[in-house]
């Protein structure tokens, strides 16, 4: 049955030593013209920066320098700033409509390359969120001008290295930063692109005028809330909190999450997808865990759609930008406790099957008509099936890639495991969880006593 991750970790180191060597920038190895990329109402409240770190062990037998690795890094990003020619440029305000665009003036990204006085080895469980790991992304660095994407190379005692990236979210979702991660491998080996990108973000325009033509319980208005009433209001589902929250990671291997499945089916489930079964079981736990003796309490479960396929006609798969879209399900805490997983599953399927074509175009006008953001009880927030570490390079594929984690009780991580990050051999997958202690408590027992009635 499921375990609880943590404790099997080693102690953490909580300093990596790292010592900043050189930060330069990276400009188009061919000139790029001076354009203004229109930022879909997706984009627009996405203007935040996401770090990723990408871990690289030694290869014996085929020894890759600290300084090759950045050599050849350095001259693949420049080659590919020529394709992606937006990355290289700013994030402005259109002085006509006030909306966010990016200003495409080829001023190129940020590079940053450093040293670890430890092994990898010595670093512990790359799985595990470390504190430390902050040291291995280029936080606060070009502040003044800040790229829309910076690199860190960390190089380790041993021979092995980390990639850490901090790239602004208005550019990338998961699926097209994995696509750009793709190409970069790629054209490091000297080899062309595996994805032409799609830069055409009007794909994604509001509709003129804008439509909306469904209730949107998944978003909240603050257009016009009072500047005094909005710190009152529940914040969006991705800040951090000031709260002491308690952290572990629950890991479900491939044979919990069949026998989830096979205990959804036989409640009537249709092909239980994953990510619905497991969500759905999170969702009960984390629902029940601070219901208290409120059962009418009604719980809204946020989580990303990717809309590509769901458009008429679909968007390219290729499409460089921000093409997913808040799904949700809401069910009070009675029929979470006592309802059949079936049913709960049913209701995840039902959530994302809502996000067709014209409910996708509802969302999009809804932002052109309001400021808003994302709004429910918590996010399932999915790594799980990126495949960042199926990335191929030169030196070979990442022993592990994940997010900088912070700690927020409002959103719950899936993460790949890192016994099969890369191989895809089994389903097993680690749920990150931060709450405060109390309500920990609760969700550690919910989890294991369903996860148990699953067997």
């Amino acid at each position: 049955m499921g375990t609880i991750y943590e404790e099997q970790q080693r102690p953490m180191i909580g300093d990596l030593k790292v010592t900043v060597h050189s930060t330069s920038t990276i400009l188009p190895a061919e000139p790029t013209p001076h354009r203004t990329m229109f930022l879909c109402n997706i984009d627009q409240v996405l203007n935040f920066y996401v770090q990723t770190i990408h871990f690289f062990g030694p290869h014996p037998d085929h020894p890759h320098p600290h300084e090759a690795v950045v050599g050849k890094l350095e001259a693949a990003l420049s080659s590919l700033l020529v394709h992606y020619d937006f990355l290289a440029g700013r994030v402005a305000v259109d002085p006509d409509s006030g909306r966010l665009v990016f200003d495409c003036n080829s001023k190129g990204i940020g590079l940053v390359v450093a040293a670890s006085e430890y092994g990898l080895d010595d670093v512990g469980d790359l799985v595990y969120p470390n504190p430390a790991f902050e040291q291995l992304v280029p936080k606060d660095f070009f502040p003044e001008d800040k790229p829309l994407i910076i690199f860190q190379v960390t190089s380790f005692k041993c021979g092995g290295f980390a990639i850490g990236v901090e790239c602004n979210h208005a550019a990338f979702d998961g699926l097209s930063f994995k696509m750009f991660l793709d190409n970069l491998g790629a054209v490091t080996a000297g080899k062309p692109l595996l994805h032409e990108p799609c830069h055409d973000r009007d794909l994604l325009a509001a509709r003129s005028p804008p439509k909306v033509t469904f209730p949107h319980h998944e978003l909240k208005a603050i257009d016009h809330i009072p500047g005094s009433q909005l710190e009152s209001i529940a914040p969006p589902v991705f800040e951090n909190t000031e709260e002491y929250l308690d952290f572990k990671i629950f890991r479900l291997t491939g044979d919990d999450i069949g026998c989830l499945k096979c205990r959804a089916e036989d409640g009537g489930a249709k092909r239980p997808s994953g990510f619905n079964t497991v969500t759905a079981h999170i969702w009960r736990c984390k629902a029940l865990s601070v219901a208290g003796e409120d059962e009418e309490r009604l719980s809204t479960l946020l989580f990303a759609v990717d809309i590509r396929p769901r458009l008429s006609p679909p968007l390219p798969r290729s499409y460089a930008g921000n093409a997913v879209l808040t799904a949700y399900a809401t069910a009070s805490c009675r029929d979470l406790r006592a309802g059949p997983l079936s049913r709960l599953v049913e209701m995840v399927k039902e959530g994302a099957a809502r996000m067709t074509d014209e409910y996708a175009r509802s969302a999009i006008d809804w932002g052109q008509l309001h400021r808003g953001f994302p709004h429910g009880e918590f996010m399932v927030s999915s790594w799980w099936r990126l495949g960042f570490a199926d990335v191929e390079y030169p030196w070979g594929q990442p022993r592990y890639s994940c997010p900088l984690v912070y700690h927020r009780k409002e959103v719950i991580l899936l993460f790949p495991d890192m016994d099969v990050a890369g191989a895809g051999k089994n389903d097993s997958v680690n749920v990150i969880v931060a709450l405060p202690a109390d309500e920990m408590a609760k969700f550690q027992t919910l989890f294991y006593e369903f996860l148990k009635e699953s067997e």
